[in-house]
């Protein structure tokens, strides 16, 4: 199971460092704004939005990824709340996503998938 959890949230990090880059160095390519459903026009009018949300993405992925090393460094209590803190956020940005944008749902599901099974895996250690 902890395999799995840490490869969730590893996943999670690394998905989010991907938006980062689609959103903070690379909005304004069409093969980049086509995906979240805009124009040219639209991605040069909204570029610096999407710049602070990518680096918004960025913090996110490197919560995750550093609580997982914090986690390798014996350090466990502390990487473990990093993790779990930015994994639910993830997930509720996912769920943002999908309530307000229902034809984004598809990007939804890639945002919030591995957050999703890293919380799950948390649930059951804890409750079990």
């Amino acid at each position: 199971m902890l395999v799995v959890m840490w490869a969730a949230a590893a996943l999670a990090g690394i998905i989010h460092v991907l938006f980062f880059c689609m959103e903070s160095l690379w909005w304004t390519k069409p093969a980049v704004y086509r995906r979240f459903r805009s124009t040219a026009e639209q991605a040069q009018t909204t570029k610096s939005l999407a710049l602070n949300q990518g680096f918004y993405n960025l913090f996110l992925a490197a919560g995750a990824l550093g609580g997982l090393a914090l986690i390798a460094s014996g350090r466990t209590s502390l990487g473990l709340t990093l993790v779990t803190w930015n994994c639910a956020s993830m997930l509720a940005a996912a769920v943002v996503l999908a309530a307000s944008s229902p034809q984004m749902m598809r990007g939804a599901v890639i945002q919030g998938l591995a957050p999703l099974i890293f919380l799950i895996g948390v649930l059951y250690l804890r409750l079990s």
